[in-house]
């Protein structure tokens, strides 16, 4: 294969240089490649080069600073930038000053040629450069982890930063579902506006179409005055609608009628409102066995669902524990709690630990650390005791310690049955528990080879063809699609 087109390199690291070179000549695409900035800067002005693949951190220039300035000169030039910081901020800032796309290194070649294939192939128009309003690199980061999970979150999020779209962030209880949201406001378009969160679960049911759009006086009993609800209160910003899936019939009726109209009357009221709010919503629950349960509107699903944000429970990116414990250590000294720092053996231990409560339970035993140990140093012993001080009481039979994957299909089965008590029909039990197994099964396993569909089959023993077919059956994301 020959490609006339030429693709420009920026890279201190003669190593990566090399690689880059070889990688994109033998695809057939005519490369030059350089140390410097400056000297991209002069290809770039001079009219050369069809795609730029930048490092961020160079002796002479920031490459995060050269995107606008490429772009204000030639806007239909896409930038790839390469970074070893491997931050959400990193993401964040190469997304808004109009990189094409962003790739944490260590990176893949094969994921890097198609990155690459994609921008050549992208329609030709201006991308819309935002530019950078106060983002300290020295601020507290957002969100913490180089995991390989994280880097898509990471890029996820920031991509969704230069948007408006309605997103739907599903995952355990502690995984960080809020902290994403407020991410996707402070860091978006809306974040001059308001960031309005309510949780569903917490409010009465019999209250919560009040507390979304407020009522008129009279509309009830003890409705003495006129109430604002959470669409009027998030105008202009972002509405966060936590644990959706706890959302009663009757409200997520009045809610699939705003998103669909885009607009809303109070309780009792008459004049309809414009709804001026982009929409986050989230559940820790599954919302497609509940579709199956008839008690979530599927429409609304979605309406919701416009862009699916899945975070990952700790257990799926321990490589990330480190960081997180330095991170949670910090916050507690700025808190003011004593300066602590973790043993490697004690770092091992966190490691070894099942994280049902996921980075909340991190937070919280980092904060009982350096509370109650005088050691600067804290070691493996105490991260034990307290991990089993932590640890939920012994139940009936005497099971303590993480729940096995029979007693949780057994625990799910018996709730799913309970549901069922009022006498309606369970069919294709059997292939329904296979297919609850089986999606977290293959959704992990794509996470950890970054979507290579090759790499995951060999790693699951399942033939190539088969794994496709399951990912269509089962109606899951294809991560990053490579091979």
């Amino acid at each position: 294969m020959t490609d006339n087109r030429t693709i420009l390199i920026a890279d201190d690291d003669r190593a990566i240089r090399t690689v880059l070179s070889q990688a994109l000549g033998r695809s057939g695409y005519q490369v030059r490649a350089t140390s410097s900035a400056s000297t991209l800067w002069r290809w770039v002005e001079d009219g050369e080069g069809d795609l730029v693949i930048t490092d961020v951190v160079m002796p002479d220039e920031n490459g995060l600073d050269l995107v606008p300035r490429i772009k204000r000169v030639r806007p239909d030039l896409r930038v790839v930038v390469m970074s070893a910081q491997s931050t959400f901020m990193t993401a964040l800032k190469a997304a808004q000053r109009g990189a094409f796309e962003y790739l944490p290194k260590p990176f893949d070649l094969k994921e890097l040629l198609a990155v690459v294939e994609r921008a050549l192939a992208a329609p030709q128009q201006p991308a819309e450069v935002e530019e950078d309003k106060g983002a300290d690199p020295a601020e507290r980061l957002p969100l913490v982890g180089r995991s390989p999970a994280m880097q898509e979150i990471y890029r996820t999020v920031a991509r969704l930063t230069t948007t408006d779209l309605t997103v739907m962030i599903t995952g355990e209880s502690g995984t960080g579902k809020e902290l994403v949201s407020r991410a996707l406001h402070d860091y978006g378009r809306r974040r001059g506006g308001p960031f309005i969160a309510i949780n569903m679960a917490a409010i009465p049911r019999e209250l919560i179409e009040s507390e979304l759009f407020g009522h008129e006086r009279g509309a009830f009993t003890g409705a003495l005055n006129r109430g604002i609800g959470r669409f009027e209160q998030a105008a202009g910003g972002t509405l966060f609608l936590d644990e959706i899936g706890d959302m009663p019939p009757e409200a997520q009726t009045r809610l699939l009628r705003v998103l669909q109209e885009g607009e809303f009357t109070t309780v009792g009221g008459r004049n309809p409102i414009k709804a001026n709010v982009r929409i986050v919503a989230a559940t820790h629950r599954d919302l497609r066995q509940a579709i199956r349960q008839g008690l979530f509107r599927e429409d609304l699903f979605y309406r919701l669902n416009v862009v699916p944000l899945r975070l990952p429970p700790l257990r799926e990116r321990l490589e990330d524990i480190p960081l997180l414990a330095r991170h949670f250590l910090d916050r507690a000294r700025a808190a003011g709690l004593p300066s602590k720092q973790l043993s490697s053996e004690a770092l091992d231990r966190l490691k070894q630990h099942a994280w049902p409560g996921n980075a909340r339970e991190l937070e919280n035993l980092m904060r009982r650390l350096a509370a109650l140990y005088p050691q600067e140093t804290i070691g493996d012993d105490a991260v034990t005791a307290e991990l089993a001080e932590a640890a939920p009481p012994v139940e009936a039979g005497g099971r303590t310690g993480p729940e096995t994957l029979e007693q949780a299909v057994e625990r799910h089965l018996k709730s799913f049955v309970a549901a069922h008590k009022d006498g309606l029909p369970i069919r294709d039990l059997y292939d329904r528990v296979l297919a609850e197994v089986e999606r977290p099964l293959l959704r992990l396993v794509l996470a950890a080879t970054r979507g290579n569909q090759i790499k995951a089959a060999a790693m699951l023993g399942l033939n190539r063809n088969t794994l496709r077919k399951k990912i269509r059956e089962l109606e899951l994301p294809v991560v990053r699609g490579l091979g």
